[in-house]
């Protein structure tokens, strides 16, 4: 890990840099992808299962029996962990759900909003060198709490044709039912266009590699939404000398062997604390069984030594990190001075981990500086906000003529109007009373 000291504001940007995304290379293999789908539904998607993952596919949707055999093969310590974070992923989100608004604004206008459930979703989740049944339960959850009436999961199968069990479990236990052995961006193709066995949907989410990621950001050309643009995964942790090196350490590591893209920062206010950290990266690097992962993804990170709080609090809203960690002494003052992350842990023992996993909050998270403009994952994801509004004809006499002024100053007689008639007939019925 690179080590910074004091760098001015200056070089934040160079310094700071995310591994480097190149989408036109990308673009020039998934294109294909999408139109042979659009063309050839079905037929293409086994197509790309055996060019691709190398397995003949005779159905592309899951079985009942499929799903039955997977649930035997987790173990009943897995199953009660999993249960244990969907009762709390669950209790968090059902949380968020919001009562429908509705104000008087003036006597007789009332207006009102509500949330409605995104009718069709599809989620996709990774299922390559780990399968993240994890995210079944951060995207699953929501879904199912906020009514969406149709849900597709899609992940890809291994060379037996087969889902990893902990998927096809996590699945069954929150509701899912239908579930397609389909990866990478033909995936999200078939989620765009729709095929005989995958429904088109309204929304996409999930996480992925490059080609899933530049596949969701073409769905988008087709009117098809996304939950946030996405890149590789990152953590950043703020930390002093309360801190403790073997933890932060470890932290750091969580991350870097998500992928070799991974970037992972440490911003703290003593180099004896860095040095230290660095240390303990060095011994515990050694015992991970994806340490060369961890090892490569390091060669993209930086420790930045910033001996002002105040400048180590500008550089990590700059940053914008998709996991911010926070171990300092003053940790309430830190925590209300940042407003740009995707999700915070506080203090010594609160490990980015716990939101990976069970604490409640949701995993899928703003990357690559997309924290300045987005939010995470939530339930309302997976909701519209409609506003409505009913006027009684009170209501219009006592709106209407400021409606009529607006009107014909932004010259639309046609707006004027629509108000003008009406008001003319409450005058005519109130006449002939």
């Amino acid at each position: 890990m690179k080590i910074l000291r004091n760098p001015d504001q200056s070089l934040w940007k160079r310094e700071l840099k995310r591994p480097t995304q190149s989408d036109s290379d990308i673009g020039k293999i998934i294109r294909p992808i999408f139109k042979s789908v659009k063309k050839h539904g079905d037929k293409a998607l086994k197509h790309y299962a055996l060019e691709f993952d190398q397995v003949k596919l005779d159905e592309i949707l899951v079985t009942e029996q499929e799903i039955n055999e997977a649930v035997n093969l987790v173990s009943e310590e897995l199953k009660e962990a999993i249960e244990i974070a969907s009762a709390n992923i669950s209790k968090f989100h059902t949380a968020q759900k919001q009562a429908e608004l509705v104000e008087e604004v003036m006597p007789g206008v009332v207006c009102s909003r509500k949330s409605v459930p995104i009718q069709r979703v599809g989620l996709y989740i990774p299922g390559g060198t780990a399968p993240l049944f994890s995210t079944v339960l951060m995207l699953g959850i929501p879904a199912v709490i906020a009514g969406c009436s149709e849900i597709i999961l899609c992940s890809p199968p291994n060379k037996e044709g087969k889902i990893h069990p902990a998927i096809l479990y996590t699945a069954s236990l929150i509701g899912l039912k239908k579930i397609a052995k389909v990866g990478g961006a033909q995936a999200i193709a078939a989620m765009t266009f729709g095929t005989k066995s995958i429904p088109a949907v309204d929304k996409i989410f999930g996480p992925g590699n490059q080609f899933v990621t530049a596949g969701k950001q073409r769905a988008t050309k087709y009117g098809v939404a996304i939950d946030m643009p996405a890149g590789p995964s990152e953590v950043l942790v703020y930390a002093d000398d309360s801190a403790v090196p073997e933890f932060v350490a470890a932290d750091l590591l969580s991350q870097a062997e998500h992928g070799v893209d991974s970037q992972v920062v440490l911003v703290t206010t003593s180099e004896a604390f860095a040095k230290k950290t660095l240390s303990q990266i060095d011994i515990q690097l050694k015992n991970l069984s994806r340490k060369a992962i961890a090892k490569e993804a390091l060669t993209n990170s930086k420790v930045v030594i910033m001996e002002r709080k105040e400048k180590a609090l500008d550089l990590i809203n700059f940053y914008a990190p998709e996991h911010l960690i926070i171990s300092v002494k003053d940790e309430d003052k830190a925590v209300n001075e940042i407003y740009n992350a995707g999700s915070v842990f506080i203090g010594n023992y609160t490990p980015e981990s716990a939101g990976d996993y069970a604490s409640g909050t949701n995993h899928t998270l703003p990357t690559y500086g997309y924290a300045r403009n987005y939010s995470g994952v939530s339930l309302d994801s997976f909701v519209k906000k409609i506003t409505y509004q009913k006027i009684s004809k009170s209501g219009l006499k006592l709106l209407g003529p400021t409606i009529e002024i607006m009107a014909a100053n932004e010259l639309l007689d046609a707006h004027k109007n629509a108000v003008t008639v009406r008001l003319k007939r409450i005058i005519e019925e109130g006449n002939e009373l």
